[in-house]
């Protein structure tokens, strides 16, 4: 397993999958079931207990394979979007291929409803890019509403079609300012920085993996690390870290120092971050779709 990136890797001593036989070493070899997520917000742990480490977040509608499930309420799963590996609570996912997405959510987040009324008390909510299929729309006092197969309203007008792409990256993680810091986080309630890179860029329909150092590793072209020569977009790294360029003088980040989401100027990131240890090491180009 040496060559095999754990974070990746659907493989334990005593369980993987069966694509992994004759690479691995494990007592047993499983197919795994396919499933998606069904509560608003899945996080996804190193390990089955609430206290461990929170390595990403499972957004609603999105698909994953299930391999295991264990007698407390987790279930072992990897995620379709990026292939991340990890423990999930086993209520917040469904079982079954379901019907493909038609919609993604557009609104950095939007309500559920038990009905197709505002006055309705939520029954839970959806993050920007979250998956939706839905079934048909209804009209209710003025408002359209769309109907998922489990009967819940989402506002229409927060939705747009699965397929539609985003222009820009770096406007969609300009939505985001403000937003704070959260190691493994994915959603306007709290993301990380490759979090952030990746959540922009699959908006324009561009996905990314899941970590920066990933990222960095197997993402767009090289740059030249002068300032002179980025556009917006490019993507910066530093160990363990990723910024969007967004102009010729100022980068944008959801970062640990600021603690949210928030713009800097060039100059003075480059300079505050190389102080502290860590100078600017790669700059990446991506070309969107189209």
């Amino acid at each position: 397993m040496a060559d095999l990136d754990p974070r990746l890797t659907p493989a334990r001593s005593d369980l993987a999958a069966r694509h992994l036989e004759g690479r691995v070493t494990a007592e047993r070899f499983v197919d795994g079931e396919p499933a998606r997520v069904i509560e608003g917000l899945a996080p996804l742990r190193r390990a089955p207990r609430p206290d461990a480490a929170l390595d990403t977040e499972a957004l609603y509608g999105e698909r994953l394979t299930v391999y295991d499930e264990d007698d407390e309420g987790w279930a072992w799963v990897q995620l379709a979007r990026d292939g991340y590996v990890g423990w999930l609570p086993s209520h917040a996912i469904l079982k079954g291929e379901g019907a493909p997405a038609t919609h993604r959510v557009a609104a950095l987040r939007t309500f559920l409803y038990p009905g197709a009324s505002i006055k309705l008390p939520p029954t839970d909510w959806a993050s920007f890019g979250a998956r939706v299929v839905v079934m048909r729309e209804t009209e209710a006092n003025g408002r359209r509403f769309a109907v998922t197969p489990e009967g819940r309203a989402i506002v229409a007008n927060h939705l747009v079609p699965v397929d539609t792409r985003e222009t820009d990256p770096v406007a969609v993680a300009e939505r985001f300012l403000g937003t704070p810091y959260l190691w493994g986080g994915r959603t306007s309630l709290g993301l990380d920085c490759s979090g952030l890179a990746q959540t922009a860029y699959e908006a324009c329909g561009v996905t990314l993996p899941r970590d920066a150092d990933q990222q960095e590793a197997t993402t767009g072209e090289a740059v030249d690390l002068d300032p002179r020569a980025w556009h917006r977009g490019d993507l910066l790294f530093w160990p363990g870290h990723v910024a969007l360029v967004r102009d010729a003088t100022t980068f944008l980040h959801a970062n640990a120092w600021m603690m949210a989401v928030g713009i800097e100027r060039i100059d003075e990131g480059l300079a505050r971050i190389e102080a502290g240890g860590s100078p600017l090491r790669t700059v990446r180009r991506i070309v969107l779709p189209g």
